[in-house]
C-alpha cells in the first residue's frame, strides 16, 4: 500500500509539473500569437470590361432571321440572302443603308471592349502603397482603426473612401509619432491594375502572422485575440523602443497618385497623405489598410519591424 501511495505521489508531481509546463509555453504562445496578430480593412470596386457577344450557331433566332451578326474579333459583320427578302424591299440602298448601320455598332462594341472613362481596358491606373511604422505611444491610432474596422461599410465606393480618408486623418493626427516610412507605386493599364493590386495585397498579408480582424467587402471576421472597441482607461505605459506599423494599398484611376513623393521625411509623408485623403469616390477602384498589431495591448519589437518590414527607412 505505501509503494501505491508513492507511485500516486510521483505521478501527481509529474501531472502538476507537465500541466504547469503547458501552461507557460501554450500562454506564450497565445501572447506571441495575439503580439503578430493584424488588422484588415477594405476593399474593391473593380469592375471587368463588358463581354463581347460570341458567335452563335444555326440555333440561335437572329442569326435565322437574318440580323446583323458581330463576330467579336474585328471580323465585322456577316449578311444573309434572307435579310433582303424579308420586308425591307431588297436593292443597293439598302444595302448601303445596312453596312452604315453595322458600321455604327461595330464601332459602339469596339469602344465598349477598348473602354472609355476609369473602367476602360487602356485607362491608367496607379498601384500605390504607403508605409509608416509609428512608435507605440500612438496607440490610441490602433483603437481608431478598430472603430473603422468595425463599424465601416467597405461593400460600396463611398465606404471605401471614407476608409480612405478617415485612416489618413489618423496617421496625420499623430505626426510626432513617425518613425519609419515605406512607399511605391506603379502605372498600369487597367486590365492588369487588379492583379497587381491583390498582388501587393498578398505580399503585404503575407507579413502578418494572422488577422484576427478583417472587414473587407462587406464582411467582418473578428478572432478570439482581436481587441474590441475600446474603453476608457484601457491604454498602458508604452516603451517608445516598440512600434505600429499601418500599411494602406490603393488602386487609383488615372496618374495622379504616380506624382506622390518618394517618403523620405515627414513633410513627404504629410503631402501624401493628404493626398490620398482627398481621391474622389469615382476614382477609388480598391483600397486595403492593413495594421499590426491589432490590439492596443501589443506592439512590436525593433528587431521585429526591420526583419519584418525591410524596406522601411527612418526619417
Amino acid at each position: 500500500m505505501k509503494k501505491v501511495k508513492a507511485n500516486v505521489k510521483v505521478w501527481t508531481r509529474s501531472l502538476v509539473a507537465i500541466s504547469l509546463v503547458a501552461i507557460t509555453v501554450f500562454g506564450n504562445a497565445h501572447e506571441a500569437f495575439a503580439k503578430r496578430a493584424g488588422g484588415r480593412l477594405g476593399g474593391s470596386s473593380f469592375k471587368s470590361a463588358p463581354s463581347v457577344p460570341s458567335r452563335s450557331t444555326s440555333s440561335n433566332p437572329s442569326y435565322n432571321s437574318g440580323t446583323p451578326y458581330y463576330n467579336g474579333g474585328g471580323g465585322g459583320f456577316f449578311f444573309f440572302p434572307m435579310f433582303f427578302g424579308g420586308g425591307f424591299g431588297g436593292g443597293l440602298f439598302t444595302l448601303l443603308l445596312l453596312v452604315i448601320v453595322a458600321g455604327a455598332i461595330m464601332q459602339a462594341f469596339r469602344g465598349r471592349g477598348d473602354g472609355a472613362g476609369i473602367t476602360g481596358m487602356s485607362s491608367k491606373v496607379t498601384v500605390a502603397k504607403i508605409q509608416v511604422g509609428l512608435l507605440s505611444s500612438a496607440r490610441s491610432l490602433q483603437q481608431e482603426l478598430t472603430r473603422l474596422a468595425l463599424e465601416s461599410d467597405t461593400s460600396s465606393v463611398e465606404g471605401l473612401a471614407t476608409v480612405t480618408r478617415e485612416t489618413a486623418v489618423s496617421l496625420m493626427r499623430h505626426p510626432e509619432y513617425w518613425v519609419y516610412v515605406s512607399s511605391a507605386n506603379e502605372n498600369t493599364k487597367f486590365a492588369l491594375a487588379e492583379q497587381k493590386f491583390n498582388g501587393l495585397v498578398m505580399s503585404e498579408r503575407s507579413k502578418l502572422s494572422t488577422e484576427v480582424l478583417s472587414n473587407v467587402g462587406g464582411r467582418v471576421l473578428q478572432g478570439k485575440t482581436a481587441a474590441s472597441l475600446p474603453s476608457e482607461g484601457s491604454l498602458s505605459l508604452e516603451d517608445p523602443s516598440e512600434y505600429i506599423v499601418v500599411t494602406i494599398l490603393l488602386a487609383v484611376a488615372g496618374e495622379s497618385l504616380s506624382k506622390l513623393p518618394v517618403l523620405r521625411s515627414s513633410e513627404d509623408l504629410q503631402a501624401s497623405l493628404s493626398a490620398i485623403g482627398s481621391i474622389p469616390a469615382d476614382d477609388l477602384l480598391a483600397v486595403e489598410v492593413l495594421w499590426e498589431p491589432q490590439s492596443d495591448e501589443y506592439t512590436l519589437t525593433n528587431d521585429e519591424i526591420l526583419t519584418v518590414y525591410p524596406d522601411l527607412v527612418r526619417i
